[in-house]
């Protein structure tokens, strides 16, 4: 579609503003709600295919894929009384907000479709879960990265459960960091390694003929540092400890 319109600029909002234009000969007209003014207003100078709008309803108006990137809890005020026409189709990002009650809030009977995009959108390499299958939003987000399409909604509650990991994993390497600097390594230089580290591990990840398990398993030796961490500290214990945080939030999630 030609013309994008989204209501909430945050974090994800700014990620796929920056995917869809940054670098790109022929960007979408990209149509933003008022929300999040002050990012709003740097994307709309820094591109210019994007423009700010009145309000939420113009936004609606002008776009062809309408997306929704409001906080879940904001949701009743941002989009109580919107009206999206039937001949949209509604893209919405808001995780824990099932598509029959998106249907209820804004009484369409446009086509709704959710879907978890992470920042790494902006640089066009992150994969993101749509339910349900739609051309256009599978085709947007193809572009930026790939589309990976559920059958249904408990599926995309799984999926959107594992998006919850991410911020655990940055407090484990500050902790690795901090760890360091106890021991008398200055900050800056275990900052520096840590990241380091961890970079090469991604860039392991980019490798599809290894499942993490054998990544796992060619990172450690019998009787090594790395099989002692894992058994010693990610034991069965704290294994399962991962497995009911996982539940619970799945729980809450769907």
């Amino acid at each position: 579609m030609n013309r994008i319109g989204i209501i909430g600029v945050g974090e994800i909002g700014r990620a796929m503003v920056d995917g869809l234009c940054d670098g790109v000969q022929e960007p979408p007209e990209i149509h933003l709600s008022p929300r999040g003014a002050r990012t709003a207003a740097e994307l709309s100078e820094r591109y210019p295919n994007v423009r700010v709008c009145a309000d939420n309803q113009e936004v609606a108006d002008r776009g062809e894929l309408v997306i929704l990137a409001v906080r879940p809890q904001d949701r009743a005020e941002a989009l109580g009384g919107l009206q999206v026409g039937g001949d949209k189709v509604v893209l919405s990002v808001m995780a824990g907000v099932g598509i029959d009650e998106l249907r209820d809030l804004l009484g369409t009977t446009a086509p709704v479709v959710r879907a978890i995009p992470l920042p790494a959108v902006r640089e066009r390499r992150c994969v993101t879960v749509t339910f349900p299958a739609h051309p256009v939003v599978d085709a947007f987000f193809d572009g930026l990265g790939g589309s990976l399409p559920v059958a249904d909604e408990a599926s995309f509650g799984v999926f959107s459960t594992l998006t919850g990991t991410l911020s655990a994993h940055y407090a484990y390497l500050a902790t690795l960091t901090a760890w360091a600097a106890r021991q008398g390594i200055p900050a800056e230089a275990a900052d520096r390694y840590v990241r380091s580290l961890f970079q090469a591990v991604g860039r392991a990840l980019d490798d599809e003929t290894r499942s993490p398990a054998q990544l796992a398993g060619d990172h450690e030796t019998v009787g090594g540092s790395n099989e002692r961490i894992r058994t010693t500290w990610f034991d069965a214990a704290n294994a399962e400890s991962l497995t009911k945080a996982l539940d619970a939030l799945l729980a809450d999630l769907t």
